[in-house]
């Protein structure tokens, strides 16, 4: 695939779509980036990348970063994604997941973009009942930032059937780790991935990891999820762009993950195999709504990209997350 027109990655400052700039530009394809820097970080994005300050849902401004860009593409990862935020104020995940990429949708539409990348999520399928979950399993979301992203995966998919549109829905699964070459990472304030809290907790800056249920049905007690390489997700972006743009008539939505879970406990034992000091660990009850395990069926994502993990080992995804933490203390001079 020889790029052609640039890609317009939506929140490209932020933990996602900043690695996802970066495979773009590994790969070739040139790039604008527009965020608002609401949890974004300015320098997370390189020299040279045309940037815009602002929100997606000023339709001037995405309508003339069209035409100046030449977009040809968009890769949308700007919004909320905090589930009890989203739980405690549902509006605003309807406003800046929902609202927004339909304004982000129409002005596509009205500029003629004809290929769009959708940042989906594993909260679409709820609390499933059969695990590993599969991508036609029933979308039952049990808090409003799933059914944000699922209200925003059908508006694509009737625009699509209107409009000669045509996206790919990627929905993640547990996202984790930071770019190999440590040129970006996990860098929110209060974030609330797991790995990211246990480097943290590992380096000094959180007392404790606090483990919520141990009373699950896996082997050892604690919440399984599938966790998936940031820099593995970004590369899957790439190739579901060069799949839109093949057969401009297939749309896609493909889970993103590695088909293999580990618990809570399996994770914090990793992290203290990457340090050799012990994490202390907090026990507590279970969160409702948390199922016992959450793994992908990743077949079709297998089966229809030539995408192949490049680092889909748990040590792995932990060592790169402690590099970046390591870096980022030395950027923000906290040590």
């Amino acid at each position: 695939m020889v790029p052609t027109h640039p890609v317009l990655v939506t929140g490209g400052a932020g933990y996602i779509g900043s690695h996802a700039v970066l495979a773009l530009l590994d790969a070739g394809w040139p790039v604008a980036v527009i965020d608002n820097l609401t949890t974004g970080f300015r320098w997370a994005v390189p020299d040279g990348v045309p940037f815009y300050e602002g929100d997606i849902e000023d339709a001037g401004l995405l309508a003339r970063i069209f035409a100046e860009q030449r977009i040809g593409a968009i890769m949308h990862f700007a919004g909320s994604i905090i589930v009890p935020e989203s739980v405690e104020n549902p509006l605003k995940y309807y406003h800046n997941n929902t609202a927004k990429s339909r304004t982000l949708i129409a002005a596509a539409v009205a500029a003629g973009v004809p290929h769009f990348i959708f940042s989906s999520t594993a909260a679409t399928y709820g609390v499933p009942r059969v695990s590993p979950v599969g991508e036609d399993s029933d979308k039952a979301p049990i808090n409003p930032y799933g059914m944000s992203k699922l209200m925003t995966e059908a508006m694509l998919a009737d625009v699509a059937r209107a409009h000669p549109l045509n996206f790919c829905a990627l929905r993640y699964f547990n996202v984790a780790g930071a770019d190999p070459r440590a040129r970006s990472g996990q860098s929110t304030a209060g974030a609330t991935h797991l790995i990211k809290v246990a480097v943290e907790a590992a380096l000094g800056k959180r007392g404790q990891v606090e483990v919520f249920g141990t009373d699950y049905a896996t082997p050892d007690g604690t919440g399984v999820r599938d966790y998936i390489h940031v820099s593995d997700l970004a590369s899957a972006h790439v190739l579901a762009l060069a799949a839109l743009i093949a057969d401009p008539g297939r749309s896609l939505t493909l889970n993103a993950g590695y088909g293999r879970g580990f618990s809570v406990l399996e994770v914090l034992d990793a992290v203290d195999r990457a340090t050799n000091v012990p994490i202390r660990r907090a026990f507590s009850a279970r969160r409702p709504g948390d199922p016992d395990s959450l793994v992908s069926d990743n077949s079709r994502i297998l089966a229809t990209l030539p995408w192949r993990p490049q680092y889909a080992n748990l040590d792995t995804i932990v060592t790169h997350a402690l590099a970046w933490e390591r870096k980022l203390t030395a950027m923000r001079g906290e040590a």
